[in-house]
């Protein structure tokens, strides 16, 4: 989830509209992609169970 806006990456779902596979894991996105809603960083992402 994101620390900034709240937006929750989705492995099943991916960011196809980024360059990020649908069942792509969180630990293979790129440390370069951004949070589709805000731009903030992986790094400012935090894991959360849903």
């Amino acid at each position: 989830m994101c620390l900034i806006c709240g937006w929750i990456y989705d492995e099943a779902a991916g960011d196809p509209e980024h360059g990020i596979a649908p069942g792509t894991l969180w630990a293979d996105v790129d440390m370069n992609w951004t949070c589709p809603e805000c731009g903030a960083r992986k790094e400012d992402f935090e894991m959360v169970r849903i």
